[in-house]
């Protein structure tokens, strides 16, 4: 995951401030990257330093407001269309569902349910945004991601269940 492309992704749809882009980041892609304050600020400054973003407007105590430059348009074009995407990101979740299989039986259901918990969490999350409710408007261009999710989730929560039966 690239977090320059993903932040020009965000302030393509709409400007707005590191705080913005933030709680941005959480309500659309949290699942699949985590970025924190702590990485959104210094990208920005990065973006801006290559020309990619610009200042959109200051609010109150100094906050700045950014917004996607035509530089910063073709840039996310480019990455999108003539970039290879790196298939080889790690996966936590992946790599736990992997070890199941090590664990006692009695550690393993216990694991599994936590996972079921966590994954209908997740679904009813990517539900209200396919929905268009929440953070993700009718008409926002990220909805039919949020479907997918739904559709991978149930794939995954199926799978789970499987193997809390067979435990």
């Amino acid at each position: 995951m690239s977090l320059p492309h993903a932040v020009l992704g965000l302030l393509a749809v709409a400007p707005g401030t590191g705080y913005d882009l933030t709680r941005r980041f959480e309500a659309s892609l949290s699942h699949a990257w985590h970025a924190s304050h702590s990485q959104i600020y210094p990208e920005l400054a990065r973006l801006q330093g290559r020309g990619l973003v610009q200042e959109a407007g200051r609010g109150a105590r100094g906050s700045r407001t950014w917004a996607i430059t035509d530089q910063g348009l073709a840039e996310l074009d480019r990455w999108l269309v003539e970039v290879q995407p790196n298939r080889s990101q790690r996966n936590e979740t992946a790599l736990r569902w992997f070890l199941l299989p090590l664990l006692p039986a009695d550690q393993r259901r216990s694991a599994l349910e936590r996972e079921i918990a966590d994954m209908l969490d997740s679904t009813a999350y990517l539900e209200a945004a396919a929905a268009g409710s929440g953070e993700v408007a009718d008409d926002h261009p990220f909805r039919a991601t949020a479907k997918l999710g739904v559709r991978i989730n149930d794939v995954m929560l199926a799978w789970l269940r499987e193997q809390l039966a067979d435990t």
